[in-house]
């Protein structure tokens, strides 16, 4: 599985980079912290996974990249995707590192 740190996914941001944000965590999460991905909880990726483009990069994640993970390896297997990337340490690696303004929970 390739992954990103949350210093890279930062980097693309500031560059503008195109690439697509996945969120995986549920809605309640994303109302305590986000950073701005499309929501597509983990328990509906699958039934989902057109809304992903598969030629543009995708990093998909969570709050500390466990599920992002899953998520991204059942991606992988299930439906053949090979643009994904987890997003190491997720939203609580993003609050630590580069938002410390950013509510953990």
């Amino acid at each position: 599985m390739k992954e990103i740190s949350v210093a890279e996914l930062k980097a693309k941001m500031d560059a503008n980079e195109s690439f697509q944000l996945i969120d995986v965590r549920e809605p309640w999460e994303r109302d305590i912290a986000n950073l701005g991905g499309k929501s597509i909880p983990m328990g509906d990726i699958l039934n989902r996974s057109e809304e992903i483009d598969p030629t543009t990069p995708c990093i998909i994640h969570c709050r500390t990249g466990g599920r992002s993970g899953n998520v991204v390896s059942a991606l992988e297997m299930h439906k053949n995707m090979d643009n994904l990337y987890n997003l190491k340490g997720g939203i609580i690696a993003w609050a630590e590192e580069i938002d410390p303004s950013m509510e953990k929970y």
